[in-house]
Order: C-alpha cells, then sequence, then structure tokens
C-alpha cells in the first residue's frame, strides 16, 4: 500500500532547518540556543573537517556539557543537517542580474563553488534523496531562475540544473583534493602537477600509454589553462543547441503556467480558478515569511556573535 505524503513523519532535521521545530525543553542555561550550537559547529568542521564535528566537541567549544546540546538538537545527524542548510545561506540576488540565461548560469556555477571553497566539508554531507531544508531550497529555485527566459519545460530546467551542479560538485572535489595534498606537502596546486608532469614523463612510455604520451608532450599537465572552465563552457554549448531547437517549438512558462499541464489543470469554472489563485498566493505568502524568518534568524546570529566579541573584548580590557 502506498504511504500518503501527509502520513510521513517530518525529520526534525528538516524542521529544524526551517524553524518550525517544537520547541526544545529548555535547561537552566538559556542562553544556549540551536543558532549558537550551529555556528559553533560550522566553525569546527571549517577548521578541522566534518570529521572533527561531534556532540562533544561542539558543547566544549560553547562551554556546556554534551547533555545539554541534547536540549536542542537530538543527534549528529540533525545537527549536520541544519550545518549544511546554514553554511549554504541564501543565494546572492545578482544572479537574476548578471545577464542572459548562459551568463546567470555561469554566475550561478561560481557562486556554488564559492561556498565549497569556503565550507569544503560540505562536500562530505551525505546526499540521501532530495534536499529539504530552506538552504537548498533556496538555491534550486535560483538556479531554476536562470532559465526563465528560455522555452525549456520545467523538467528541462531542473535536469540543466542538475547537469550544472554535477559539475560544480566534482570541479569542487577536486580542486579540494589538490588544496589539502599542496597544503599537506607545503607546495602549491600548480606545483604539484609539475610533479606529477616529471614523474609520469619518466614513468609513461609510448608504448605502453601511446595517447598519454603525447597529451604528456604537449604540456597537458602544466598548461595554464582551466580544463573546468572549459569544460563548464561546452556543458553550456550543448544547453544552448537544445535551447535554440526549441525556440520555435515550445512556449515559454511562468511560473504560476506549469508545462505540460494537462487541460483539466485549468478549470473554465471561474470559482476554481479563483480558488487555485488564492491558494498560490497563500503559497506565496507562506515562502515570504520563510525567507523573512531565515533572515530574522541570521540576524539574530550576527547579533549574538557581535555581542559574544564585545564581551570577550571587555574581559580582556579588564584583565
Amino acid at each position: 500500500m502506498d504511504t500518503e505524503p501527509e502520513d510521513v513523519p517530518l525529520p526534525r532535521g528538516v524542521a529544524l532547518a526551517w524553524g518550525v521545530a517544537a520547541h526544545p525543553q529548555r535547561g537552566p542555561k538559556r542562553e544556549l540556543s540551536i543558532e549558537r550550537i550551529v555556528e559553533a559547529a560550522i566553525e569546527i568542521a571549517d577548521a578541522d573537517g566534518l570529521g572533527a564535528v561531534s556532540m562533544t566537541a561542539v558543547a566544549s567549544r560553547l562551554g556546556f556539557t554534551t547533555m545539554s546540546l541534547y536540549r536542542y538538537v537530538t543527534n549528529k545527524d540533525e545537527l549536520l543537517m541544519v550545518m549544511g542548510d546554514t553554511a549554504l545561506g541564501l543565494p546572492p540576488l545578482s544572479l537574476s542580474e548578471a545577464g542572459d540565461w548562459r551568463a546567470r548560469l555561469a554566475a550561478y556555477h561560481r557562486e556554488v563553488l564559492a561556498v565549497y571553497e569556503a565550507h569544503p566539508w560540505l562536500l562530505d554531507l551525505p546526499i540521501a534523496g532530495v534536499p529539504g531544508t530552506p538552504g537548498n531550497a533556496a538555491w534550486f529555485d535560483a538556479g531554476l531562475g536562470t532559465l526563465a527566459d528560455t522555452p525549456l519545460s520545467w523538467l528541462e530546467r531542473t535536469a540543466v540544473l542538475l547537469l550544472v551542479m554535477g559539475q560544480v560538485r566534482w570541479t569542487a572535489s577536486v580542486q579540494r583534493g589538490y588544496d589539502a595534498r599542496a597544503a599537506a606537502d607545503g607546495v602549491t596546486p600548480d606545483d604539484l602537477d609539475r610533479v606529477m608532469a616529471q614523474v609520469l614523463g619518466t614513468l609513461v612510455t609510448a608504448e605502453a600509454f601511446p595517447s598519454l604520451r603525447v597529451a604528456l608532450d604537449s604540456g597537458v599537465l602544466t598548461d595554464d589553462s582551466d580544463p573546468f572552465a572549459f569544460g563548464l563552457e561546452r556543458l553550456l554549448d550543448g544547453v544552448a543547441l537544445y535551447v535554440d531547437s526549441r525556440a520555435d517549438d515550445a512556449p515559454r512558462q511562468s511560473p504560476e503556467e506549469p508545462a505540460g499541464a494537462p487541460a483539466e489543470g485549468f478549470p473554465k469554472d471561474p470559482k476554481v480558478r479563483e480558488a487555485r489563485a488564492a491558494r498560490r498566493e497563500a503559497e506565496k505568502a507562506v515562502r515570504e515569511g520563510e525567507r523573512r524568518l531565515r533572515e530574522a534568524l541570521k540576524r539574530e546570529r550576527e547579533a549574538v556573535a557581535r555581542a559574544r566579541e564585545r564581551a570577550a573584548r571587555g574581559t580582556g580590557g579588564g584583565a
């Protein structure tokens, strides 16, 4: 028997990320909050990687007992989910001002890559189904928005966005590996390429690896060009060809008019149409309320951080 969506419980990590989880049982130290816990966990992950994050480590960083944290987050998986969503943040509004769809999609790639570069541990978070947190939703919404002036259907736009997201994730993974190895060896990523070019230049023979030998001799490992940028451009070339092929036979869609909707999806009964329009407006209001809630939480975290800095300076000055 199929399970109805309303019968599936909302994961608490998702509820925490959206700010709709039940209020935790408050302990005697009320200055602790889910925002402070997540902030501390992100600081640990940024400094030492995701493997260094534990409930004990976070509690120690905050100066609380581990049990104090469990009043706000019940397990590490919940903490990781909210950490990931918080670290993602919100996509910049400038994405919608980057030019045509191709320029916007390239800007989207750059912005997501910048997030991975700031928080490399995001690549270590498990992928378990469709992300349901507000940060992921905001980035996905922005990504779909980059294709707003194309004739692609919503399914096609989603597929294109997943393609670009896969490209940026792969790029970030390789760059992180290079950076980690270079840091461990005390050299630059370019130095690593030169060393590998020398090693392979000695070991790779034309008899055993004819194509690789020619490629090495042409300088593929020491060339200054960016193969990932080249790959992204060719990916966008392919999308552009497909967009052009659809230009004459597929109407552009607004967010209120999904592609491929059956005729009965747009009933003639004015009362039904008014009801559906009212529902869309209500859903829009809910999304706006969620956005404002996230902004308020962000301002709260920033205010707490500033207060902590002032307190620390005051303590230092009096010592």
